[in-house]
């Protein structure tokens, strides 16, 4: 997703970017941020909470996220917290884009409920820095993905080409770049 953005930053299309934090492992407040400052890309750190009230100030137009997996209809399978992202994205008519490779589309797999969600170790929602913040023996919901539909995506860019409302019948115009 970053070489979007920085395209689009380049090409005076994008001003600033939103940096969601990505609990638990915190990826966007340690990856995704040093990133765009590298590349002198204004930008400004935000708990993930805070997407919505972001997304209602009128001020977001896009919301641009990576995926680890993609099914044959479009759905995608990426961090958790994509999904919520969509669905407020849908909600305040922002639009939403998922910019990954080619190869992380799996032509096997129909729709996204195929896809296998991960549960991480409970420990990375019980801790921090090895303190403990939750009481002893609490159950945790720990998964590492969720799936977003993708009647809730604009727009799906690979280094293929794009495809517009994704969609079992749109996506096999990528399928042939396979």
């Amino acid at each position: 997703a970053l070489g979007v953005i920085s395209q689009g930053y380049s090409d005076g299309k994008i001003k600033h970017v939103y940096v969601d934090e990505t609990r638990p492992w915190l990826q966007g407040a340690r990856l995704t941020a040093w990133e765009l400052m590298q590349g002198k890309i204004p930008a400004t750190l935000q708990a993930d909470d805070t997407a919505a009230s972001l997304m209602a100030s009128g001020n977001i137009h896009w919301v641009i996220v990576g995926a680890d997996r993609i099914a044959a209809n479009g759905d995608v399978a990426n961090k958790i917290g994509t999904y919520s992202l969509a669905v407020l994205a849908k909600y305040h008519q922002v639009k939403f884009m998922v910019v990954a490779p080619l190869s992380t589309i799996d032509w096997q797999i129909e729709t996204g409920k195929q896809i296998e969600i991960e549960q991480r170790p409970s420990r990375e929602v019980t801790h921090i820095a090895n303190q403990q913040i939750a009481p002893d023996g609490v159950k945790v919901s720990n998964p590492a993905f969720d799936v977003t539909p993708a009647e809730l995506i604009n727009a799906i860019v690979t280094e293929a080409g794009v495809v517009l409302s994704p969609s079992t019948t749109t996506m096999k115009n990528l399928h042939k770049h396979n």
